[in-house]
């Protein structure tokens, strides 16, 4: 029980800085892949249809703290994009709930793209309007003196707004590299309470984003394709980085590994059901912290094509994956 304590303490000082304000790092996915519409609106509408993704992600599922209350990461993030020819690009929605803890968090981003052609590839130009809501329950904080002042009281809640940007380029079928931020502006929220001696207030969580991603052929195995992928995510204090090498098999089955540096191994597999994609991934933490137990993710995803395929492969990118 006590390192399950000292662990918990190490959490809420790594995510919460009372003397600036409460923030916390962005969400983290195994199938990272699949969230450029939520990270990078330049993606927005670089598909040939109506691209519609889910992920649920239940990290340290079953982590408790000494009381009994579920403090482990939950996060669900829903994402639609699709291409608008009238506009010369793209639109994109995504809605995050993201629960650590105590705190809630969600947000909803709307965007838009604009798509050129460059290099034999076409570049997304994108911006999207960010609105997020952040709630902290400090009335279910149990801390070791009552009536601590730094501590706000009972539930606080405030609605940030803020602007994100991010370039897209892609060559279909054969790579892409994005490059992103997120909470541009770092909008900071209302003083969290008169009794909070510190005056700590909700900050918006600046983070910024680079991805890429090939695919590969293998030689001699013609049912076989190599994808491997790579997410370097930084706030400004902690750098974030995803390796993942998945293989597709018959363009149907799927299987991969991903390693995410200094926390976990996720084992991932999914498969094609008609046009519906399904996904499953289990991290195993390397933590070296016996009472950090795994991590689930399940990710779905469907495309309505607007227009007549240019390839037979064109949905088999490994940002579909």
């Amino acid at each position: 029980m006590q390192l399950i304590n000292k662990y918990l303490i190490f959490i809420l000082i790594f995510f919460i800085s009372t003397t600036v304000g409460l923030s916390q790092q962005a969400p983290v996915f195994t199938y990272h892949t699949n969230t450029y519409a939520f990270n990078n609106p330049g993606f927005a509408g670089m598909g040939e249809g109506i691209c519609l993704n889910g992920i649920i992600r239940q990290q340290w599922a079953g982590f408790k703290d000494n009381d009994g209350a579920n403090v482990a990461p939950e996060d669900l993030l829903i994402t639609a994009d699709m291409p608008v020819r009238w506009l010369r690009g793209g639109v994109g929605l995504a809605i995050i709930q993201d629960k650590l803890g105590f705190e809630s968090n969600t947000g909803v981003n709307l965007g838009y793209s604009y798509h050129a052609n460059l290099g034999g590839g076409r570049l997304g130009i994108g911006t999207a309007i960010n609105l997020l809501n952040r709630s902290m329950d400090f009335g279910k904080f149990n801390p070791q003196s009552e009536g601590d002042p730094v501590l706000a009281s009972g539930e606080q809640t405030d609605m940030l707004f803020d602007v994100n940007l991010g370039l897209f380029w892609q060559v279909d079928d054969l790579y892409y590299i994005g490059i992103s931020a997120t909470s541009l502006l770092e909008t900071k929220g209302k003083a969290l309470g008169s009794n909070a001696e510190s005056g700590a207030s909700f900050v918006g969580d600046r983070t910024f984003y680079l991805v890429a991603g090939y695919e590969f052929p293998i030689p001699g195995k013609p049912a076989y394709e190599l994808h491997p992928t790579i997410s370097v995510q930084n706030n400004g204090v902690k750098t974030q980085i995803d390796l993942t090498a998945k293989v597709l098999y018959n363009n149907k089955f799927w299987g991969g590994v991903n390693y995410r540096l200094q926390e976990s191994i996720g084992l991932m597999a999914g498969v094609y059901i008609k046009d519906i994609r399904i996904g499953y991934a289990y991290d195993i933490n390397t933590l070296g912290l016996s009472v950090v137990p795994g991590s689930h993710e399940i990710s779905i995803g469907y495309c309505f094509k607007l227009q007549p395929d240019r390839s037979a492969r064109v949905y088999r990118n490994t940002r579909y994956l």
